[in-house]
């Protein structure tokens, strides 16, 4: 169920419109819909497909047991410039008792951590303070985090942060409750088990305070495996938050970089999620639906969020970036990273997501500007998008009306486009919208050479919760030529 309650912040008559929406969806089969699956290679994906029961069905047959179906699982979301000052009251109404508020060692001395620790001590709330988050969080981190929680039977947790501090929190709150879990237990196949959650888990309020990762809507927890070095994660319903407070306030204290690198992951969010594998084509059909995964495929609720999500973007994300007092930019966009969070959260990512992970994981010595860390960081944001014009060229060609009808909305003349230059025009769109953000260019610019492309590759192969949604099928090749594609963008 999703309900979204809209205050109403300072701005113009367009951000004065109140709105709500809820639904719970599940549809079966039906007629494809922009899926012109490219010759011989698009047959051959068709008939892999149905062969697993997943394609379209054929008349008369009975869909009772493997149901090529697609469902709608969000967090209740409230938005309004001063929501934060709820949640004291939000844990009172759940009956919270002893409550885990979590974050980072930077936000910890920032106000809004202050505005939610305010919160709870006017309402009475017994808390303690976990602040040793990890910016870009690891499998160590996480555990880290879910010892300290094992030891003090909390009822509840509030996360203040980005997607690092909801996910750590999500992780923590999985392991606290399911305590004789091994960590690999809930972690994504084939690094983990893939085990579904069937414990249930206590209420987590996440107050998000970056536009990028969409993290308070959904059931996903992204961390850096070090052993493989590879960023792996966990993906469940279960693990979702209760409730999402977003505050478009806290996006007044985002850094510039900090403002562009989370835009990228939200515009990487609506375009892949958009752009991926159609939900009744995906392989295998769950034969029970505990283990339908969080990540279905496009389907036609996510499309809605996706692209609405992307309209914002190419609207606000420049104007957010260049200027910090400008909130109703900031407020924009602190609503498109929740809106692409409801569409990735069901319908799921692909390819720039897949090879974000080892191009984050394999880091050297980069640093970003504006992230206080004391180790090499790539923004997870700038690890997405700067694949994302190889990426795009490369699927184009499965589903061409939706890799142009993105271009447009990026601001790129189509009326004279042809199909088979779908892929070539969102590529050039993405990249005149990077150069204006001053992107670096390409993954040559962070460190990276045509010699690291064999284990940037090996990184990305675990990765196919998210690369296995890619339209288009890929080999090892394929992969490789993407690396060095994204070597340099402009």
């Amino acid at each position: 169920m999703v309900l979204i309650q809209r205050r109403l912040p300072p701005g113009p008559e367009s951000q004065q419109r109140g709105w709500a929406g809820s639904a719970e969806w599940a549809g079966a089969g039906g007629r494809r819909r922009d899926w012109p699956a490219a010759g011989a290679e698009g047959r051959l994906l068709e008939g892999r497909l149905r062969s697993h029961g997943c394609g379209r069905p054929r008349p008369g047959r009975a869909l009772a047991e493997a149901t090529a179906a697609s469902s709608m699982a969000v967090s209740n979301i409230r938005y309004g410039a001063g929501v934060t000052k709820e949640v004291g009251m939000d844990l009172q109404n759940m009956g919270a008792k002893n409550v885990c508020l979590m974050t980072d060692k930077n936000l910890s001395q920032l106000p809004p951590v202050q505005m939610v620790m305010d919160s709870l001590v006017k309402n009475g709330i017994n808390f303690k303070v976990y602040n040793n988050v990890r910016v870009e969080p690891t499998d160590r981190s996480f555990m880290e985090a879910i010892e300290f929680v094992k030891k003090r039977a909390f009822d509840a947790y509030v996360a203040v942060g980005g997607g690092s501090t909801m996910d750590t929190c999500k992780a923590a709150n999985l392991y606290a409750s399911s305590p004789h879990s091994d960590f690999l237990d809930y972690v994504n196949a084939p690094i983990g088990k893939g085990k579904p959650v069937s414990v249930p888990l206590k209420p987590l309020i996440a107050v998000p305070t970056t536009s990028g990762t969409g993290s308070e809507t959904t059931g996903v927890a992204i961390f850096d495996y070090e052993p493989l070095k590879v960023k792996t994660g966990i993906a469940s319903r279960a693990i979702k938050p209760t409730l999402g407070l977003i505050d478009p306030l806290h996006t007044l204290h985002m850094p510039d970089r900090v403002v562009a690198n989370s835009g990228f992951d939200v515009l990487c969010h609506a375009l892949e999620s958009y752009t991926a594998l159609p939900y009744h084509m995906r392989s295998p059909c769950p034969s029970n639906p505990i283990t339908r995964p969080a990540y279905q495929g496009s389907n036609p609720i996510s499309d809605i969020w996706a692209v609405h999500a992307l309209r914002i973007v190419a609207k606000y994300l420049k104007r957010a970036v260049r200027n910090p007092d400008d909130l109703e930019a900031r407020s924009n966009m602190h609503l498109a990273s929740a809106f692409a969070g409801i569409g990735f959260g069901n319908a799921g990512v692909h390819l720039c997501h897949g090879m974000s992970y080892p191009i984050s994981g394999l880091v050297k010595t980069y640093k970003a500007k504006d992230y206080n860390v004391d180790h090499p960081l790539v923004p997870h944001g700038l690890s997405v998008v700067l694949t994302s014009p190889a990426v795009f060229t490369f699927t184009a060609q499965m589903s061409p009306e939706r890799h142009l009808e993105t271009a447009e909305i990026l601001g790129a003349d189509t009326r004279t486009a042809r199909i088979p230059d779908a892929g070539p025009i969102l590529a050039d769109t993405l990249r005149k919208f990077l150069f204006d953000l001053d992107v670096d260019d390409g993954l040559a610019a962070i460190g990276y050479s045509k010699a690291d492309i064999p284990a940037l590759v090996k990184g990305t192969l675990p990765q196919e919760r998210v690369t296995k949604l890619a339209p288009r099928p890929q080999s090892e090749e394929d992969l490789s030529a993407l690396f060095e594609a994204s070597m340099k963008l402009y």
